[in-house]
């Protein structure tokens, strides 16, 4: 999976002319790379609001300075700027809503980097989450914790929301002089424990994923000598499905650590059990039970299929179930399904693989099974049709 995001002013350089292609190309390389795209576009980083927007009519006060140049925020509750940012969204959402290449989208909707939803109230924020809502129908949207447009988006009850959090692994001790040392405010003590439950988020999981990117790097916890088995340990409370590391270092020293918190993420599927009947005619109903072990901490949330495939020799067919991954929670889920055995095999032995796939019946999710053929499917079985 990647992740990427761009200012406004990149992305619409002049009103109404936006490039897609930037997006486009990033869709595309991730594709040859076996990846979906996590993208946020923001409403400015530094001194970079689109050039037509600052001339908009519209109020800046300067909130400080980067290289030199005056760094500069609108009042987000303007009608001018929430007009302009839901057309930006919407527009976006009509070019690349539910494109199976794009993994999620970040309810970015104002404030420096998208973060925080600057000075937007609550009903300004519900009109840009609303913008959202209505451009991507299809898309996994993630709301920031702590913000207003999080608290709004909570109240949709949309299997449609996930969430993401900035700061985790946060637990800077600063406040000598201030408060007790040792004691100083930080992300993982003060802001997460009590901010799912203030923002209605601690059921969200269940539906849609959660995001977690780090206060700085992992490496800036390891130079300040934070605690990284408490840190990784108290993190999967959270039920998060993918870890931001921006792309730097780990310390080798935490390569081990990092590798068994990786495959904790998101959901990792092991088939418990299977059963077929030994023998079996063309045609026959049969009844399948089955026992999926999930040892990742969410389910996952794209709506893909178990799938059966029998071969004999150069002949191949697929039997898709019924059944919905997404309620495949961590630890056992178990479901019984009555198919009918595929017809047209000569009388002998049938190979049997299984593997997710997706509506083309093209293997897309690997269980946790050491075989697997080029083609994405783990043979496990035979049964033999007489």
């Amino acid at each position: 999976m990647a992740y990427c995001r761009w200012p406004w002013g990149v992305l619409e350089p002049e009103k109404g002319k936006i490039r897609y292609d930037i997006i486009e190309k990033t869709l595309q390389t991730a594709e040859k790379r076996g990846q979906t795209v996590q993208i946020r576009t923001e409403p400015f980083v530094h001194a970079d609001f689109p050039e037509w927007f600052l001339k908009a009519g519209i109020k800046f006060k300067e909130i400080g300075t980067y290289n030199g140049k005056s760094v500069v925020e609108p009042d987000f509750n303007e009608p001018v700027y929430i007009k302009n940012w839901s057309e930006h969204i919407k527009a976006l959402g009509k070019k690349f809503d539910g494109d199976p290449r794009l993994e999620s989208f970040d309810v970015s909707y104002a404030g420096r980097f998208g973060e925080m939803g600057g000075n937007a109230t609550y009903r300004s924020s519900a009109k840009l989450v609303d913008a959202y809502r209505s451009a991507f129908k299809k898309t996994t949207l993630l709301s920031m914790i702590s913000t207003e447009g999080c608290r709004y988006a909570s109240t949709l009850k949309s299997a449609q929301f996930g969430w993401r959090g900035d700061g985790f692994m946060d637990i800077k001790n600063k406040g000598k002089g201030f408060v007790p040392d040792g004691l100083g405010w930080n992300h993982m003590w003060d802001v997460f424990p009590s901010d799912i439950y203030e923002y209605g988020l601690a059921e969200k999981w269940k539906t849609a994923s959660m995001t977690m990117e780090p206060y700085a790097t992992i490496h800036h916890c390891y130079i300040n000598g934070w605690d990284i088995d408490w840190l990784l340990e108290h993190s999967l409370k959270y039920h998060p499905t993918i870890f931001m590391n921006k792309s730097t270092v780990i310390p080798a020293k935490w390569h081990a650590k990092v590798q068994a918190f990786a495959k904790k993420l998101g959901y990792r599927f092991y088939l418990h059990q299977l059963i077929l009947p030994l023998s079996v005619k063309g045609g026959e109903r049969i009844t399948v039970p089955i026992v999926i072990d999930n040892k990742g901490v969410a389910p996952i949330y794209r709506p893909y299929k178990f799938a059966l495939k029998f071969s004999q020799g150069k002949k191949e067919k697929i039997t898709v179930f019924k059944e919905d991954i997404r309620r495949w929670l961590p630890d056992y889920s178990a479901f019984k399904e009555e198919i009918i055995f595929p017809a047209g095999f000569s009388r002998g032995e049938v190979k049997v693989c299984c593997s997710i796939v997706n509506e083309r019946l093209k293997p897309v999710v690997k269980f946790a099974i050491k075989k697997i053929d080029e083609k994405g499917w783990h043979p496990i079985t035979s049964v033999d049709v007489v």
